[in-house]
Formats: C-alpha cells, sequence, structure tokens
C-alpha cells in the first residue's frame, strides 16, 4: 500500500478539495495522510477516510508563519514514513522538495491557481520576487503535477515546460431537492481575500433588494467589513465567517443566487476556476459571474450564469437585479444547473486523478 502525504497551510475542515482527492485515494486503497496547520480557532477534526495531521505554529500570518511553516512541515515529512509527497501549491513546495531529495522519493505538485499572480503577491514587488524566486526553483523540478483548468497547465509548460495533468475541482455529486426559499438572499462562499471585487460587490447591494451572506475568511476581511460600515449596509451584509463544509451546503442550497467575481488585475484571476462557481451549479444554483475565459467556455456549454463583463458596482447592481426579478431568465439557469451537475461532477474528474497515481505509481 502506497503511502501519500498531502501538505497544505490551511485549516484542514475547510479544504474541500482536498478532502475529496485525498477521500478518493484512500478509498482506492491508498494510505493517505493530509498534512494542515493548527490555529487558536481551529475546531475538532471531521473524520474521513484518511489520516490527519496538524502543525501548530507561534505565528499565525506573514513571513514568519511561512518560516516557521516550512521548518515544521519539513521535520515532520522527513520522520514519516511517506511513498510519495504531495505539495499544495507554492506555500509547501519547498519542504516537500527537501524531504523527497533526502528521503529519494517521487514528489507531486497540485497547484490549485498560478500562485505568484494572485493579486495579494502580484501587487506587492518585494514579496513577488521571493515567490516568484521560489517558482522558478522549484516548480521545474516537480516533472509530476496536476491543476485545475487548461489554461493554467499551459501556463506553467510555457514557464517551466512541465506537463500537468487537469484535474478540476468538481463537488461529489449527490442527489439533491430544490427546497422553497422564503428568502431571496445572496450568497458569496470562498476566501475573503484582495481580488476578490469586494471594493465594487458591497457597494452594488445598495441598489440591490436583498441580503448578501459572505461566508468565509480571509486577508481582506477587515476591509470588507470596514466597507460595509462606511456604506451604511450593516443590515444588508452578513458576514457568517468559514463554515464547514456540510453546513455550507445547506446555506447554499437555500440561497437563490451565487456570487463569483475577480479583479482582472492579477493573471490568476483572470484564467481561474474558483471552486464556488461549481459548487453553486451543484446547488442548483444561478450566479452572477465574471466573463473571463474559463468560465465563458463553460457558460457557453450550460448556460448557468449571468455574466458581467466588468466588475463595476454598476454591473454587479443590474446582473444581481436580473436574477432576483427575471423570473424566467432564473427558472431557465436553475433548470441548466440542474443538467449540467449530472455531467460535471467529481465522479468523472475523480477518474482522471486516480489514472494519474495509478500511471505513474502503480
Amino acid at each position: 500500500m502506497k503511502r501519500l502525504v498531502f501538505a497544505v497551510t490551511n485549516d484542514l475542515n475547510y479544504d474541500q478539495r482536498m478532502i475529496r482527492i485525498c477521500s478518493s485515494l484512500a478509498t482506492a486503497g491508498y494510505h493517505v495522510t493530509l498534512v494542515g496547520r493548527k490555529t487558536g480557532s481551529s475546531l475538532p477534526l471531521v473524520m474521513h477516510p484518511f489520516h490527519q495531521k496538524r502543525l501548530h505554529c507561534f505565528f499565525s500570518k506573514g513571513k514568519l508563519f511561512y518560516l516557521e511553516y516550512n521548518l515544521r512541515l519539513f521535520f515532520f515529512l522527513l520522520f514519516y514514513k511517506i511513498d510519495i509527497v504531495c505539495a499544495i501549491d507554492l506555500d509547501t513546495i519547498l519542504p516537500c522538495f527537501f524531504v523527497s531529495v533526502v528521503k529519494r522519493i517521487p514528489r507531486v505538485y497540485d497547484a490549485h491557481e498560478l500562485f505568484c499572480e494572485m493579486k495579494e503577491i502580484a501587487t506587492r514587488p518585494f514579496i513577488y520576487k521571493s515567490w516568484k524566486a521560489i517558482e522558478r526553483f522549484a516548480v521545474p523540478r516537480y516533472q509530476l503535477g496536476y491543476t485545475v483548468n487548461q489554461p493554467i497547465a499551459e501556463e506553467f509548460k510555457q514557464l517551466y515546460n512541465v506537463n500537468y495533468t487537469v484535474i478540476r475541482n468538481i463537488p461529489l455529486f449527490r442527489d439533491i431537492v430544490i427546497p422553497q426559499k422564503p428568502e431571496r438572499y445572496l450568497l458569496y462562499q470562498g476566501a475573503v481575500n484582495e481580488g476578490r471585487s469586494f471594493e465594487t460587490l458591497i457597494p452594488a447591494m445598495r441598489d440591490v433588494n436583498a441580503r448578501l451572506l459572505i461566508c468565509g475568511d480571509g486577508n481582506f476581511m477587515k476591509q470588507a467589513k470596514e466597507l460595509v460600515l462606511q456604506h451604511g449596509l450593516s443590515d444588508k451584509v452578513v458576514f457568517k465567517g468559514a463554515m464547514l463544509p456540510a453546513d455550507l451546503r445547506q446555506v447554499t442550497l437555500l440561497a437563490w443566487a451565487g456570487i463569483t467575481l475577480f479583479d482582472a488585475e492579477g493573471k490568476s484571476n483572470f484564467i481561474s476556476l474558483a471552486n464556488r462557481f461549481f459548487d453553486y451549479m451543484h446547488a442548483g444554483l444561478p450566479q452572477v459571474c465574471v466573463n473571463y475565459p474559463v468560465y465563458r467556455e463553460i457558460n457557453n456549454q450550460y448556460d448557468i450564469a449571468v455574466l458581467v463583463d466588468d466588475v463595476s458596482s454598476k454591473s454587479i447592481t443590474a446582473a444581481l437585479n436580473e436574477l432576483l426579478m427575471n423570473d424566467e431568465l432564473y427558472t431557465r439557469l436553475q433548470h441548466n444547473c440542474i443538467v449540467a451537475r449530472k455531467e460535471l461532477n467529481w465522479q468523472e474528474e475523480e477518474k482522471r486523478l486516480l489514472h494519474f497515481y495509478q500511471t505513474h505509481f502503480d
């Protein structure tokens, strides 16, 4: 039985992508361990068919956190029995690389995004140069890997001559019943980070007759709350914080429409394929989404979203009101979501994941 270890920097309970990946591999017969961080607010671990390990750090953010976490991760991996180690994104790539060299074991890179091209990194020259140096050193040394869409895979091929498989982050297909929705509330779920258009989304709510629930946490939370106060929207915009996946699915199912927005600043955003885009679809939820290439390609095929050409408050307001007031449009998009989820689901993506590991390691 091959022993696989996956390393992330976040709290394991909320990482739906890694829960899916690790569960699929564990069910297929691999011995799987997922390593993450423990914070002061971490809830007890939710049980899954794979092993889990949290590393406690004294520092919670910034350079000192990454330094401390990488050192703790290196020594944990060094003394843990491993056959294959997988780094999840750039922030765990170095300890996984060095451990794979010391132990002479294979290494895999799972790239959720173009890490260096995220707005919070790309707009800060020193931080960008630091992460870019790590990327240039490490990614070419990870010849085996996968990412979430074809444009990102092509970018890695062009930059570092690596051929990464595409495994999209799509939810497990579950039978659902669309409930009655007494309140037509809007939903943003996911990281509350820079580059997610909160600067224009929150003011847009002034002219939208509905509440907005924000389910998540991140580096823009303080600014987002200040924007709500600044625009007098405390009764309209509600911050729910990070939610466990099972609870979040219920909130999503009861929502009226979802929101997937990114600033065009930062190449990672422009060629992204966000988890929430599929999470809304699997709940039968029409959404307002940016008209960027990957989303447009899927929407052209399935017609599940209202796409906006820019993320101005005016455009967001118009699109949200269209979903709230145009029942004919809403019903069509909702029906298309139900149809699309039968084709776009984790049961199909899982086949690619298992083929990757069976091809390279069995």
